[in-house]
């Protein structure tokens, strides 16, 4: 999908740059879906005539580095991307880049004898070294000489932003680029061994020219400790871990860096407390599981209750699983919650997984087995080792691009919420509700009888941010429903949804979670033009997070749909993750 896809054509991303989106959507109103597609495929195939161009550069790479072609080592020319040619990595990942663009630069300026120290910026994806404008020089005659190491490439900044064309270091561009910039952007361009997986210079590590003035040396832009330092500042040694939200702080040690004690101190903002987890997970397909549940009868009060794609597994949690390791390294411990099950591809003899079963948090035997979500759901604070503040994620719960824990908690351990735009129903309830608005109404009686407000947003169907405590005090403060949720079987019109709903407003109402938004995208397999927003996500890679689901499947078209998705999973997630066997079993 990565180079069939016509959605990540350059000419189309260039017409969705320039097109303001009220006109392209009256555009596409106008013109047909399938005269859409073929345009884009067309133009796509326009692209692909660059490739015997491509095949040159990269023979001409090879001349220029032949040592990069040993065992295991190759390199690819990006189309689309001004030639850029990326170094291919089986294990490329943002952190993995980052912190080798760090590794890089200060080995540069150290083996060019430039003092530097590391500034805590304003992105937690790149870091940033500061030195002397007078040793700018010696600077640009380091970064030369990285060319005849591999490609790395260098931009100008204007604050946060890179400005003008990427260009390779030691090039004429290049060496334009490095005389005058007071921030330069530097580092190597990663592909995964497919190219559906390229990371560059939004993972780089930039270089500060910081001015004299004063006996002091200023800082070229805003950066969240200090605007200025004595150019004497003692420097100090601390790992990476304490200059970025997004590091594995609590999974292991990261390199050490120089810097200056103003950074080296944390900050208010630091979330530093340990952020597991929770994933819920079963396989329908399983004869043992079927037979269990048919034991039952049809299950639930709703057709939506018993419709089998609830249950479907195709292999979402393998992906989903890839897109944490990718995307939140600083995660602790992975925790999947099953019913006698765990996946044939599960390494579950990794340190940082682990399987729980239903018997190890339901302290009712007669509650099982359980067929409904909400019932899981509503135990979840009783898995054993689970850390107070943890992410949980349905399995068709997906992180897009790169995040750090801000993005779902503040330092001070309040959770953040993601309201949706739908909204709960407002009539009574009735047997007639689905599940998921019949939960939500429950749980607007019990918010507006305690707090005298009604419940009318649901929200996001995004990983969701919890507290342990939180979810234990829920538990003794709405004993009668929340028990009664525990022990239905099925979904019932009695449930509350407590993960996904009513801890939030409960939080909320108790001061501790804030409303917060989130970059997301929901698809629905189902949709007809569910293959063409799979395209655009696939070629943007702008959300940090987005659901998969599929509640209205009827099943006959599941081979297909299945087919659909792997083909998307497997290009937007090529890297397996250390969660997975390193030989899978043969389905």
């Amino acid at each position: 999908m990565s180079t069939g896809n016509p959605e990540a054509s350059a000419a189309v991303g260039v017409y969705r740059t320039l097109v303001p989106t009220g006109l392209r959507r009256r555009i596409a109103r106008r013109v047909p879906m399938r005269l859409r597609m073929a345009l884009k495929q067309l133009l796509r195939r326009l692209q692909s005539l660059t490739l015997g161009a491509r095949f040159f550069r990269g023979l001409r790479a090879r001349r220029r580095w032949p040592h990069l072609f040993g065992e295991g080592e190759r390199l690819a020319v990006l189309p689309g991307r001004g030639a850029q040619i990326a170094l291919v990595r089986p294990t490329v990942s943002p952190l993995g880049l980052r912190e080798a663009n760090l590794e890089l630069v200060a080995t540069l300026l150290e083996e060019a004898g430039v003092d530097y120290f590391a500034i805590r910026g304003n992105s937690d994806f790149r870091s940033s070294l500061a030195v002397a404008e007078a040793d700018r020089d010696r600077v640009r005659g380091a970064l030369d000489r990285s060319a005849r190491t591999g490609p790395v490439y260098v931009s100008a900044c204007h604050g946060d932003k890179a400005t003008g064309r990427t260009a390779l270091c030691g090039s004429r561009r290049g060496r334009h680029v490095t005389h005058a910039s007071r921030v330069l952007r530097v580092g190597m361009v990663w592909s995964d061994p497919k190219g559906s997986l390229v990371l560059g210079l939004e993972y780089g590590c930039d270089i500060e020219f910081w001015q004299p003035s004063e006996g002091r040396l200023m800082a070229p832009r805003p950066n969240r400790v200090t605007e200025d330092v004595a150019p004497d500042e003692p420097r100090v040694t601390i790992p990476v871990s304490r200059l970025t939200g997004f590091a594995a702080l609590h999974t292991r040690r990261t390199r050490s860096v120089r810097t200056i004690r103003p950074c080296a101190d944390a900050l208010p903002e630091d979330v530093r407390f340990p952020i597991d987890v929770v994933y819920t997970w079963v396989d329908g397909n399983d004869p043992a599981w079927q037979q269990r549940r048919a034991a039952f009868g049809h299950g639930g009060y709703h057709t939506e209750s018993a419709n089998a794609a609830r249950y479907i597994s195709r292999d979402e949690l393998r992906y989903s699983l890839r897109a944490l390791e990718q995307n939140a390294p600083w995660v602790r411990h992975v925790y999947v919650v099953t019913d006698r099950q765990r996946p044939a591809w599960l390494n579950d003899r990794h340190p940082r997984v682990t399987v729980v079963d239903h018997s190890e948090i339901f302290d009712d035997p007669s509650a099982l087995p359980t067929f409904n979500s909400h019932a899981i759901e509503s135990r979840l604070h009783h898995i054993k080792g689970l850390s107070e503040h943890f992410l949980y994620f349905n399995d068709d719960m997906f992180l897009g691009c790169p995040v750090t824990p801000q993005d779902f908690f503040l330092s001070n351990g309040m959770t953040r919420t993601f309201f949706s735009p739908s909204q709960v129903p407002r009539w009574d309830l009735t047997q007639g509700d689905r599940p998921v608005d019949a939960a939500g109404k429950n749980n607007r009686r019990l918010i507006l009888d305690n707090f005298g407000s009604a419940i009318v947003q649901k929200l996001r169907h995004a990983p969701y941010a919890l507290r342990r405590s939180v979810l234990q005090e829920i538990e003794r403060e709405f004993a009668g429903a929340h028990r009664q949720t525990s022990l239905s079987r099925f979904r019932s019109a009695t449930d509350i949804s407590i993960p996904s709903s009513l801890y939030h407003y409960y939080a909320y109402f108790t001061g501790r979670a804030v409303p917060s938004t989130i970059g997301f995208a929901y698809l629905d397999l189902a949709k007809p033009e569910i293959q063409r927003r799979l395209g655009i996500l696939l070629a943007r890679r702008d959300r940090q997070a987005f659901c998969i689901n599929d509640t209205l499947s009827d099943g006959q078209d599941t081979e297909r749909q299945t087919a659909m998705l792997r083909r998307f999973l497997d290009a937007y997630y090529p890297v397996p993750s250390p969660f997975e066997r390193k030989e899978p079993e043969i389905r």
